[in-house]
């Protein structure tokens, strides 16, 4: 893939491919890597077999199963208006069970109906509810991070006046959730860039619909109101980028200055005339959770102003490896550091 550029001394490989549609990623205790999708109805497993990876539909007849957890042996999905699991999913990969309900109350719409999903530190269940449409005050119940436990009980809204996000993730230290939201379109080609924000209270408003990336207000929704009511973001992530899948990284494969940094994942702009985004980024923070920097990662999925793929998702393995998800090309890929293996520091 000569097209795809990445810093010195690391490497890119496809480490899975002929999954349509390849979104959010997790993995297994055993290793096997779960991808699900925003538009078909299937989550797949990459497996190892016979030496070889492949990929295999582990449930098929899902709604835009996009969202996916993992613990202990079950794989939670998060579907448009549920959220469903399969338990001891990698002993049963050729004949998994049937997902079962654990949380349906969900409202059913397309725009940004689809959900992301992570496991928090508190062994919660945490699920982004998206604002059902452009620019609009969406209904109670939407433009939020959810949270659930495991059983589908005791519902908690964890931040609101977030347009949609597809992203987050916790600080290994801190353990902070930061999380991606996509700003409106149709207000300017430049304006306003995606976000990156940061919960420093339970239940703390980021601003949509009255308020974009912490500085103006919206010329439909947000008259009479300023700002300052809302909590602002720690970076802006680019006009239209489509920030999604962002995952803090804590392996050792890659050199120390990338340990617990962001891998953020910008799908990439779909309505700018000259495309921003199509790439993965890497923000590194000050020892107070502030940003202090966002860098270029991995870049090339645009030639001559045209997709040639867009990233949606990263995940750290066992051996410090990434992965980042590709839904325009049904793939999977593999960056490594220097030799591969995990080093010593």
């Amino acid at each position: 893939m000569p097209h795809l550029k990445l810093p010195k001394g690391f490497n890119i490989e496809v480490y899975g491919s002929g999954v349509p549609n390849a979104r959010s990623l997790r993995s297994g205790d055993k290793g096997t890597v779960f991808v699900g999708n925003r538009q078909l109805d299937k989550v797949y497993a990459i497996i190892d077999r016979n030496g070889k990876r492949e990929a295999i539909v582990i449930a098929s007849g899902l709604d835009r199963p996009n969202g996916l957890a993992y613990l202990d042996g079950t794989l939670y999905i998060a579907e448009g208006t549920q959220i469903s699991k399969l338990e001891g999913i990698e002993d049963h990969l050729d004949n998994p069970p049937k997902p079962v309900v654990i949380y349906s109350d969900f409202l059913n719409h397309q725009s940004h109906g689809w959900k992301f999903m992570g496991l928090g530190p508190d062994r919660k269940l945490y699920v982004n509810v998206g604002s059902p449409c452009n620019i609009c005050e969406p209904p109670e119940t939407n433009g939020q991070i959810r949270r659930i436990t495991l059983d589908g009980s005791s519902a908690e809204v964890v931040a609101r006046g977030v347009r949609n996000s597809v992203g987050f993730d916790w600080h290994p230290v801190t353990k902070a959730l930061y999380f991606t939201d996509n700003g409106r379109d149709w207000l300017s080609e430049d304006l306003p860039e995606d976000e990156l924000n940061r919960v420093t209270k339970i239940g703390q408003h980021f601003g949509f619909p009255y308020c974009h990336q912490g500085t103006f207000t919206d010329r439909e929704m947000g008259w009479g109101r300023s700002c300052d009511e809302f909590e602002k973001p720690v970076a802006l992530l680019g006009p239209h980028s489509a920030a999604l899948g962002m995952r803090f990284y804590t392996g050792r494969m890659f050199p120390v200055a990338y340990r617990n940094a962001i891998f953020i994942a910008r799908h990439g702009s779909w309505n700018k005339t000259k495309k921003v985004g199509g790439d993965v980024v890497i923000a590194k923070l000050n020892k107070d959770g502030t940003v202090k920097s966002i860098e270029p990662f991995l870049t090339g999925f645009v030639q001559n102003n045209d997709y040639i793929g867009r990233p949606v998702d990263v995940q750290a393995m066992k051996d410090g490896s990434l992965l980042v998800s590709d839904d325009y090309a049904g793939a999977v890929y593999r960056v490594t550091y220097g030799s591969g293996k995990l080093a010593e520091r």
